[in-house]
């Protein structure tokens, strides 16, 4: 096989790029329509029409309300994943600047929207979403606590500080979710940058020395 061959064969097929990105509209539009009208009162009919497509088409791709909720979650959470995995391997591998890169990715622009923002939140809110949460996101959540507790350990071990790493992850996580939650159900909510400096201020408070309302310390 000649190289125009291979390139030609390692591509997917128009119809299928095409699906796929029928797919995409229609999750992007779910996520829009459950930020606006919750969890429980979105329909298909809404999201097509936020997509500009039939209902049909909706049904052909997901079948069901629970088929489309069920894919707009696993996206958000691979999503999600993505980010602050990316962002843990674009920084250095002091534990100072890990916990800072992961931190930082919980306010990346491209995923702290408030359509994502309000998406989660219904997710996270609806009784009936929980089993569906728990079974598609738990893996990644515990993926995510298990590297955050892996750096705390690291930053007690380099300043020889006392402390429970799990509870301090723990903290750390809460105050980031906590500050989505604000961004997203505040009347008059402060700034991404704002939720990402109470994040660091936590930070510093149980790493003095190490961080501060900027994210970590530069040493010389």
């Amino acid at each position: 096989m000649n190289q125009v061959e291979g390139n030609v064969a390692a591509q997917p097929s128009p119809r299928k790029l095409s699906r796929q990105a029928r797919r995409e509209q229609l999750i992007e539009a779910t996520i829009e329509i459950i930020a606006q009208r919750g969890y429980a009162r979105t329909t298909l009919t809404d999201v097509a029409r936020h997509a500009g497509l039939s209902h049909g088409l909706v049904n052909f791709h997901f079948e069901t309300k629970e088929g489309l909720f069920s894919e707009t979650l696993s996206y958000l959470a691979e999503e999600y994943r993505r980010n602050w995995t990316a962002a843990l391997e674009a920084t250095g591998p002091e534990p100072s600047q890990r916990l800072d890169a992961i931190l930082r990715a919980d306010f990346n622009p491209e995923i702290c929207t408030p359509s994502r923002l309000g998406a989660w939140c219904a997710f996270w809110g609806e009784a009936q979403s929980r089993p569906l949460y728990q079974e598609q996101c738990g893996s990644n959540d515990q993926e995510y606590t298990r590297v955050l507790e892996e750096i705390c350990g690291e930053l007690l071990a380099e300043t020889g500080q006392t402390g429970d790493r799990v509870r301090i992850a723990r903290v750390l996580r809460m105050t980031t979710e906590g500050a989505w939650f604000d961004l997203m159900t505040m009347s008059d909510p402060y700034s991404m940058e704002e939720a990402l400096s109470t994040s660091f201020i936590c930070a510093a408070a149980f790493f003095p020395g190490k961080f501060t309302s900027q994210g970590a310390v530069v040493e010389a």
